[in-house]
């Protein structure tokens, strides 16, 4: 039962991260580092097809390969963030619930980005 609970935790953990490259403030890299530390316990088969994915896979080789992520690239990664945001605020989004929902995932995605996914040296 737990193996099945685990393999759902970790696909829906996969859709946020994968919603994540397309979405502005969603955080794709947490998202795909829970889904392979969820596969690794419960399904060979699910974490090979994770790490070996040419897209999906490199974010969390570079992850677990380095450990983390420098400061250089912590700060380009949340200005991007916020320039997609602001763009998507400001030009094509009109009703103000959804602008602050996305300011919301956008606050969400730069606390994760800062204080919780560890920085290194380069």
């Amino acid at each position: 039962m737990l193996r099945i609970i685990l393999i759902i935790l970790g696909s829906v953990s996969l859709c946020l991260g994968i919603t994540g490259i397309f979405i502005p403030g969603l955080p794709t890299t947490p998202f795909l580092l829970l889904t392979a530390g969820l596969y690794v316990r419960s399904s060979d088969r699910l974490y090979n097809y994770v790490i070996r994915n040419r897209i999906i896979g490199s974010y969390i080789k570079d992850f677990r390969s380095k450990g983390g992520m420098t400061v250089r690239l912590k700060i380009f990664s949340i200005f991007l963030m916020w320039i997609m945001i602001s763009i998507s605020t400001f030009f094509f989004i009109q009703t103000l619930l959804i602008k602050l929902v996305l300011a919301g995932a956008g606050l969400a995605g730069t606390i994760i980005m800062g204080f919780m996914v560890p920085t290194i040296n380069k």
